[in-house]
């Protein structure tokens, strides 16, 4: 079965139009599902929608209401609240362009495919696409999906589009207000010799297949092991892991240098060996050694 578009509608840059459709690029992981059970009876708990003084109410008794007084609300229906005109709902248009760097990591929210909505968009999405590519700008516009407007932004990828939500600049907190207390002075130069010598030993090429949720795992098996034990309570102790990142003040060249160690680490006993160790003094000949002993008996006698 296809998977049925999030939104249809177009893409315009200045006078061109492109019939598109957009689909969810992501889906919900793995997952343990948890239900409120009431003990006693072992059914599930459930929940209904009541007014006070009233009791439980019928769904198509309910609309939606604004508060504009405590107590006091207008009331919408929702073919009121579809009714409302914004061009955004149907059309995306490009109205800046950005270089990709420019917008901020916190500002990006949610990726979907966008792709041609038929043959005869094809050309147009195509040169669209391209162009982006070219110049290594990233379109934004705005577009009301879903009961909201979203700022969007439009970048190639591969031989379609990626289209993500962004969030408002009122959505976001301000960095500063956490970071303003971090010490803004330079490491030790070893220490950071060690620390990148560390991070290149790890480098790896980011391949999402090597990551899942073992939480979920733990779960699953926890479930299972409380499952064939019957219902007795099952409570492991694994030890204290806060020690491992506590407030206690470590040794971080000892720790970084430990944290090196493996074999065949050439650039690890680079970084600990940059220093050149001290030079021993040479080793005295024997003539040097019979001099010097000539030398005490002489003042010995004196």
């Amino acid at each position: 079965m296809a998977a049925r578009a999030y939104w249809q509608g177009q893409i315009r840059l200045a006078l061109v139009s492109i019939p598109v459709e957009i689909y969810s690029a992501t889906k919900s992981g793995a997952q343990v599902a948890f239900h409120q059970i009431h003990e006693p009876s072992g059914q599930r708990i459930k929940y209904e929608k009541v007014a006070p003084g009233v009791g439980p109410v019928d769904t198509d008794e309910i609309m939606k209401g604004f508060e504009i007084e405590k107590g006091e609300y207008v009331l919408l229906e929702q073919d009121e609240i579809d009714a409302v005109k914004l061009e955004s709902k149907k059309t995306l248009e490009l109205t800046q362009f950005v270089d990709a760097h420019e917008i901020d990591v916190l500002y990006y929210e949610k990726p979907y495919f966008v792709v041609p909505a038929d043959d005869l968009a094809e050309e147009a999405f195509i040169v669209l696409r391209e162009a982006l590519r070219r110049t290594k700008k990233v379109g934004l516009g705005q577009l009301a999906m879903r009961g909201r407007e979203y700022v969007v932004s439009l970048k190639p990828c591969g031989r379609g589009m990626i289209l993500e939500t962004l969030r408002y600049a009122d959505e976001v907190h301000r960095a500063q207000g956490y970071f303003r207390d971090i010490p803004d002075g330079k490491p030790d130069a070893e220490l950071l010799d060690l620390a990148e010598a560390l991070i290149e030993k790890k480098a790896a090429a980011f391949d999402p297949a090597e990551f899942h949720d073992r939480y979920v795992d733990a779960l699953k098996d926890l479930i299972e092991r409380k499952r064939k034990a019957k219902g007795r309570k099952i409570i492991e102790d694994k030890g204290d892991d806060g020690a491992r990142s506590g407030s206690n003040v470590v040794d971080l060249m000892a720790a970084l240098k430990k944290s090196m160690e493996g074999k065949g680490n050439t650039t690890a006993k680079k970084a600990a060996t940059d220093k050149p160790a001290p030079r021993k003094p040479a080793a005295k000949t024997s003539a040097a050694k019979a001099s010097t002993a000539k030398t005490s008996t002489a003042k010995k006698r004196a």
